[in-house]
């Protein structure tokens, strides 16, 4: 696979880390969580040097504190040693389908206002807190908004690309 839609970037999942064994098995950091949720997929995507690349795995365990992984055509450790480093994603379509919910991706680049129709700006990301998730919004300023749907996040709209909060502009 040379090149992949924009309405169809992969979802990366993780990072293949280091070299396990003699026959092909490679260290995976994970960003899933749980951090083994990486083996409900496959095939994956590895992008490397020429690419991303549809590699199907078949076998992979929970090693230690980490994940080891073996790739049908990588299976010794000469080839897989050309994996180091390599970004492991999937294709959108392969994620769960979410109900009331929605993913990250999914959220970043919506235009954020108040429920008084007062511009924001974008969300440019967001990130784990021990209490919620935030999002960081960008536009005249930047905002640090937490991800408390019925409280703060009254609508998402992902059609329109909106999202209105319960959020004080000056805050």
């Amino acid at each position: 696979m040379s090149q992949l839609e924009s309405d169809d970037s992969p979802v990366i999942l993780g990072t293949v880390s280091g070299l396990y064994g003699v026959r092909g098995w490679v260290k995976v950091y994970s960003h899933t969580q749980p951090r083994d949720g990486i083996l409900d997929y496959n095939p994956w995507l590895l992008k490397t040097a020429q690419g991303w690349k549809s590699v199907k795995r078949i076998g992979g365990r929970v090693h230690g504190k980490g994940i080891v992984v073996c790739f049908e055509a990588y299976q010794d450790r000469d080839l897989a040693a050309t994996l180091l480093g390599a970004e492991i994603a999937v294709h959108p379509k392969q994620l769960p389908d979410l109900h009331d919910e929605v993913y990250w991706r999914d959220l970043v680049g919506l235009r954020v206002e108040t429920i008084n129709g007062v511009q924001l700006g974008t969300v440019d990301h967001l990130f784990e807190t021990g209490a919620n998730d935030v999002m960081v919004v960008k536009g005249e300023r930047e905002r640090l908004i937490p991800w408390l749907p019925k409280q703060v996040i009254v609508d998402v709209d992902l059609a329109a690309g909106l999202m209105q909060v319960d959020w004080d502009p000056d805050f």
